[in-house]
């Protein structure tokens, strides 16, 4: 196999196709079908006839927290903190935005009257633990804002705070949402339920470490950061049967996909559990447990573009990404859709 290098999965995006709002309504999106060379430009709501009685679609009902805060020093220096994941009611580890970082047992001046101390520091992050009147989930729903992507250059709105999240969402854990699954609405779902395709879900607490870049060109030298994820035995046990009357699984979003080959055996089934997943899909990695993926356009040199070009096939995508831009599609979290066939081998 030739060496994996960070720069095969490098495009050009004109900025004006960076969306920065969501679209008026969630199912309001285009959607690009991609089936090996064959490119179907649809509407979102098409996928209804995209998949058929018997297929199981999988959701990731990860819910987004309020997870940037604005702190400052004791000194008085500016800090912005970004939530990575919680650890316990009263700990986690966050991304600081500080001109000079804190030391071992500083502590952080928070709004609402709290405090944080820094217990220690792991490479990118900083373990604190909070000094307030409340749990810290209680605490970042209270006073902090919603994690938009760096790539979205203004400030939260109030809509972002429900449109940032999906319909579906309800176990708290994510600090970025998972965004494939933001084009449906309740009554797409329902309708889909309607027409005979199973629906389950499992949880992947996104972690900020999703915005990091790659910055090693030998893509075997790059580490991912860990994730939790949990898949039910209702969901592991929803995939068994959708294998057993020769349905198609198809993965809403790249966390679902994540979460589905971790928890996959190499004959293909699914097991029910929980754990921690550092899984990075490259081209060359053989799918267990999905066939079809939903998911929108990834960033450039970022690790689920290379996901979907192992899924998908790398060429298959340089040419998908490359139609996307000329027929002016909406790229990244709010951005358009693309429903992918899994390439096809031997």
């Amino acid at each position: 196999m030739s060496l994996l290098r960070l720069s095969d999965f490098d495009y050009d995006l004109p900025r004006e196709l960076i969306a920065q709002v969501p679209p008026p309504q969630r199912t309001g999106s285009r959607l690009l079908h991609v089936d090996g060379p064959s490119l179907a430009d649809l509407e979102f709501t098409d996928i209804t006839r995209l998949v058929a009685p018997g297929d199981l679609l999988v959701l990731n009902d990860t819910r987004v927290i309020k997870s940037r805060l604005a702190a400052t020093k004791r000194t008085g220096g500016k800090v912005e903190l970004l939530l990575e994941r919680l650890l316990a009611p009263d700990r986690a580890l966050f991304q600081l935005r500080v001109s000079h970082p804190p030391t071992t047992g500083s502590e952080l001046v928070l709004p609402g009257g709290a405090r944080a101390t820094v217990i220690e520091r792991r490479e990118r992050f900083y373990e604190l633990r909070l000094e307030g009147d409340m749990p810290l989930l209680n605490y970042l729903d209270r006073h902090g804002a919603v994690p938009l992507p760096p790539y979205i250059t203004r400030a939260a709105a109030a809509d972002d705070e429900a449109r940032y999240q999906t319909v579906f969402a309800r176990e708290p854990g994510a600090v970025a949402a998972p965004t494939a699954g933001l084009h449906f609405d309740s009554a797409l779902l329902a309708e889909l339920e309607a027409d005979g395709v199973a629906i389950a879900w499992l949880t992947l607490h996104v972690g900020a470490g999703t915005f990091a870049p790659v910055t090693t060109e030998d893509l075997e030298a790059h580490a991912m950061h860990p994730e939790w994820y949990q898949v039910p035995n209702m969901t592991a046990a929803a995939i068994e049967a959708c294998r057993a009357r020769d349905g198609r699984v198809l993965a809403v979003g790249t966390t679902t996909v994540r979460a589905l080959e971790s928890a996959a055996t190499a004959d293909g089934r699914v097991h029910a559990g929980e754990g921690e997943t550092r899984i990075f899909i490259t081209p060359g990695y053989t799918f267990r447990a999905v066939d079809r993926l939903l998911t929108n356009f990834h960033l450039p040199k970022s690790t689920l573009l290379m996901l979907v070009s192992a899924f998908a096939g790398t060429e298959t995508i340089r040419a998908a990404y490359a139609h996307a831009i000329r027929q002016r599609y909406r790229f990244f979290s709010y951005g358009d859709a693309m429903l992918l066939e899994r390439a096809r081998t031997g």
